[in-house]
């Protein structure tokens, strides 16, 4: 089974909903609307599709580990939503837990992340989705974690700037 990671802004009045009624979890993350919240800031969302794995690793040295906030992929934040564990999480995060997320993505070179990408190393921790040494013809999988880091960083700059929190949902 694929494991797809999405990352999605959300108003502070949402997270409280979220928190309050994880059974709209599905709901929330289909609906395309506002999910009835009266400051109708229309919601961001990045999906980095299989790099989440890789991405962790990269940003902290473990494969599920690390200090926050830059273990958020794979840890941290609050558990929300009815989603049977071995088939994924999804867990939510303040606007002040996203401002600092931000802040320590902005510190990180990509030269510092470069030094950690060793595909035998990931191979050998068992980092989804598996096939760093050997990887589909069509696919850098270096490049396509260091495209999906940029992309991150200015994600989670907007966010932080927009005043919102984060759902981070992997399933």
């Amino acid at each position: 089974m694929e494991m797809l990671c999405t990352l999605r802004s959300l108003t502070d009045t949402q997270r409280q909903k979220l928190l309050e009624h994880p059974d709209k979890l599905e709901e929330f993350i289909d609906d395309e609307e506002d999910f009835g919240d009266a400051e109708g800031a229309s919601f961001l969302d990045l999906d980095i599709g299989e790099t989440w794995h890789g991405l962790q690793y990269l940003l902290t040295g473990t494969a599920w580990e690390g200090k926050a906030p830059l273990d958020f992929l794979v840890r941290g934040g609050q558990d929300v939503g009815d989603i049977p564990s071995d088939e994924g999480t999804a867990r939510v995060f303040t606007p002040d837990q996203v401002k600092e997320l931000s802040k320590a993505l902005g510190a990180l070179s990509e030269a510092t992340l470069r030094k950690r990408y060793d595909p035998a190393q990931l191979q050998e921790e068992d980092i989804y989705p598996g096939f760093w040494e050997e990887p589909p013809p069509d696919l850098d999988p270096e490049e396509e974690l260091f495209s999906y880091f940029e992309e991150l960083k200015k994600f989670a700059a907007t966010v932080a700037k927009r005043g919102h929190g984060l759902l981070v949902f992997i399933g």
